[in-house]
C-alpha cells in the first residue's frame, strides 16, 4: 500500500519540480535578464503575457468555485481582487500591467485586443483555465506552486528592466514590485493548503503532476513568444 509522503517528503517533492522546470531557465528569460532582447521582443513579452496575466482571477475563481470550505475560499478571496482590483480602492495587478503596456509604448486597446495574442500563448492559457475549473480544488491549487519560484526570478526582472530597458518608463514597472510581495504570501498560503489537503499518495502525485503541468505551460507559453519574435 502507498502511504502518503510526509510533509517534508511532499514539499521537497514539489520543490523538486520547480528547481527542474521552471520557466525562469528558459532561454527567453535569460537573454530578457540579459539585456539581450529587442524593444519588439520585449513589447512582444508584455503584449501576450498580459493575456495570462488577465487569465489569473478567473483561474482563481474557477478553484474558489470547487473549494467547499468557506474559510479556506475566506483564504483565496484576496488572489482575484490583488488581480481585478476594489472599487474605490487598489487598482490591482491586471491594471498594473496596463501600465507596463503603456510605459512601452503599447496601447490599452492593443493589450485588450485577443488578435494580438500568439496562437500558442491563448491555448496555453486557456489550458491552465480549464485545468483549474475541472480538476480536484487541492491539485488545482498545487498548480500555483510556482509562485514559489517568483521572487527570485521577479528580483532579476526588475533588476534587468531597468537596467537594460530604460526606454521604459520606470512608474511602468510597478507591478513587479507589487509581486516581491504578494508571491511570498501567496505560495506560503497554497503550499500550506496542498500540504494539509493532498493527504494521500494518489493526491500527492496528482499535486506533484499539476505543478509540472504548470510549469510546462509557462514554458510553452515562452516558445510562443520566442518563436514569434526571435526569428
Amino acid at each position: 500500500m502507498n502511504h502518503p509522503w510526509d510533509p517534508s517528503t511532499f514539499e521537497n517533492r514539489l520543490r523538486e519540480v520547480g528547481a527542474r522546470a521552471y520557466h525562469d531557465k528558459h532561454p527567453f528569460h535569460e537573454k530578457m535578464n540579459e539585456g539581450k532582447l529587442s524593444r519588439e521582443a520585449v513589447t512582444g513579452w508584455v503584449v501576450n503575457r498580459f493575456y495570462y496575466q488577465q487569465s489569473i482571477p478567473r483561474k482563481d475563481a474557477a478553484i474558489m468555485a470547487n473549494m467547499p470550505s468557506r474559510e479556506v475560499r475566506r483564504l483565496w478571496l484576496h488572489r482575484i481582487t490583488d488581480h481585478d482590483g476594489i472599487p474605490g480602492g487598489d487598482d490591482g495587478g491586471i491594471e498594473s500591467w496596463l501600465r507596463l503596456g503603456e510605459a512601452c509604448g503599447v496601447s490599452r486597446e492593443a493589450l485588450l485586443d485577443p488578435l494580438n495574442v500568439e496562437p500558442g500563448v491563448r491555448s496555453s492559457v486557456d489550458a491552465y483555465v480549464a485545468f483549474a475549473r475541472t480538476q480536484p480544488w487541492p491539485v488545482a491549487v498545487a498548480s500555483s506552486l510556482t509562485e514559489m519560484f517568483v521572487p527570485n526570478l521577479m528580483a532579476k526582472r526588475l533588476d534587468a528592466f531597468e537596467r537594460h530597458y530604460r526606454w521604459i518608463d520606470p512608474a511602468g514597472l510597478d507591478y513587479f514590485r507589487r509581486r516581491l510581495v504578494q508571491a511570498p504570501r501567496d505560495s506560503s498560503e497554497g503550499l500550506r493548503l496542498t500540504l494539509e489537503h493532498c493527504n494521500t499518495r494518489e493526491l500527492q502525485l496528482a499535486a506533484v503532476g499539476a505543478l509540472s503541468f504548470k510549469c510546462n505551460l509557462l514554458w510553452a507559453l515562452l516558445d510562443a513568444i520566442a518563436m514569434r519574435y526571435e526569428n
